[in-house]
């Protein structure tokens, strides 16, 4: 009887279908000449999930178990055909995917959690030297390369939104262009600092943590009491509006209602936090624990770049360099999915470990074969102890 490799279950989040429609809407596949976007998913997650950290180590690796490659619907893989691929495959088939399988997560977090709590964040991904010269017309004083930015569900500790862009787009350009939820809580940090964005985070129907700059023109409308057993680090808890209708540069500020100003103190820093939200109603030492958890995609940019391949790519190319960063994306997802379907108790650390070096086992098969191996050894010791009598 046939049993799904490793590799198979961890693919098993990602519908067949799915990729078939993404390949038929994008005509990814249109000059693949037998080397499909299939083949190439599986082989490029494979890379993420082994550790490999160039092309040849992973085609090494993958064309060594030939006898798997039928039933996981691919086949033996030439370096030149997957760098070819890498180079010249449109991007649009790998963010169609991992958008499904973005959607798919934060349809799980909505059915799932009662507070919609989101983190807003971007981290750039530094690309130098040989190879790497389209990207430099679009680098900026700190980073030469790419950015990711992500929307993160820390409930769930999983991504809901990402979109990769040059590093000179401001974070708050691609935050306008994201689909806003009713009913959310988004915290994010003074790089969205954009009045009239929160202006629309509220006509959404959502609320929103982040900090005020330092310059902020601000009245104070009114104060409220801080409870007795807060007053160690909630400061001050306050309604205030914007003094100015026009900030300056000609900008018109569309934000006219009254804000909460809540500040936090922080013992290893120097000054306090001070926090803007449209939350009028929830209690202070609640909208400093949702700004708080902005740190979580911290954590989760952190995890990915010191698990995942983000930093040695398999092509120099800016079409290779963005299929990998997505799949990255896709084989977190995989493994997140798997990790849930299979109630792996594990952290994704330790399962990724374990999956870099178990991805072509059968455990199923494994299992029964050692299950049958007890059967004989336990009927065979019984016949040795009727013997003996």
């Amino acid at each position: 009887m046939y049993r799904n490799t490793r590799l198979g279950e961890v693919m098993e989040g990602l519908s067949r279908g799915v990729v078939e429609r993404a390949i038929e809407e994008t005509g990814a596949d249109k000059h693949s000449k037998g080397f499909g976007c299939w083949d190439q998913l599986l082989v490029m997650v494979y890379s993420q999930l082994s550790g490999s950290t160039s092309i040849r180590s992973l085609l090494t690796r993958f064309n060594s178990h030939k006898g798997q490659h039928y039933h996981l619907g691919t086949q033996e893989i030439k370096r030149s055909t997957l760098a070819d691929a890498n180079k010249k495959r449109s991007v649009a088939v790998f963010e169609e995917i991992c958008g499904h399988l973005l959607r798919q997560a934060n349809r799980k977090v909505r059915s799932e959690c009662q507070d919609l709590l989101y983190v807003l964040d971007s981290t750039p991904i530094a690309l130098k030297g040989y190879g790497y010269e389209w990207a430099e017309p679009n680098k900026t004083p700190r980073t030469t390369g790419l950015k990711l930015h992500m929307l993160y569900a820390p409930q769930k500790n999983v991504p809901v939104y990402a979109h990769i862009t040059e590093p000179n787009v401001n974070d708050i350009e691609d935050a306008r262009e994201m689909e806003l939820e009713s009913n959310a809580i988004y915290a994010f940090d003074k790089g969205y600092c954009d009045y009239n964005w929160w202006h629309t985070i509220d006509e959404k129907g959502a609320r929103f943590v982040t900090r005020f700059k330092a310059n902020a023109a601000l009245v104070t409308l009114q104060n409220a009491p801080i409870p007795e057993d807060q007053k160690d680090h909630i400061l001050e808890d306050s309604l205030v509006r914007f003094k100015n209708k026009h900030p300056g540069g000609g900008r018109i500020n569309h934000y006219e209602k009254p804000l909460r100003r809540v500040i936090v103190h922080r013992p290893d820093k120097d000054r306090p936090l001070i926090l803007a939200t449209n939350d009028l109603t929830s209690p202070a030492e609640i909208i400093a624990e949702r700004y708080k958890a902005r740190w979580s995609i911290e954590l989760c940019f952190k995890w990915i770049k010191q698990n995942l391949k983000i930093k040695c790519f398999l092509g120099r190319s800016e079409n290779a360099v963005r299929i990998q960063l997505l799949t990255a994306l896709i084989a977190y997802l995989l493994v997140d999915t798997f990790r849930r379907k299979h109630h792996v108790k594990k952290s994704l650390h330790l399962l990724v470990a374990e999956l870099s070096v178990t991805l072509f086992n059968r455990p199923k098969t494994e299992a029964h074969i050692a299950n049958r191996y007890r059967r004989r050894q336990l009927e065979i010791d019984q016949i040795q102890g009727a013997l003996a009598l």
